[in-house]
């Protein structure tokens, strides 16, 4: 299996991590206070991004693949940390 290959599981299995994650908290933010709303907005346009460069990883050569990863893997960051926030907002 190559890194690339390897890359592309690795992330395959986060996205689905957060997918569950994301399914969840969508079920509760409409109970969610405005700040909790405007948190989610932000990470819904993240979350398209990273769909956006997941989905390029199948239309490249590997050395593109590997810097679509670490761009997706970054949005991929930025998105746990805000759906840590908004989960924290909706306990509050």
């Amino acid at each position: 299996m190559s890194d690339a290959d390897r890359l592309k599981e690795a992330l395959d299995r986060e996205v689905d991590s957060l997918k569950r994650i994301r399914d969840e908290l969508k079920l509760k933010l409409h109970l969610a206070a405005a700040d909790a709303r405007d948190e989610w907005d932000k990470l819904e346009d993240k979350w398209s991004r990273v769909e956006g460069e997941l989905n390029r990883m199948g239309d490249h050569a590997k050395p593109q693949i590997e810097e679509i990863g670490k761009a997706a893997r970054g949005l991929l960051d930025e998105i746990k940390s805000g759906y840590g926030r908004v989960r924290d907002q909706l306990k509050g």
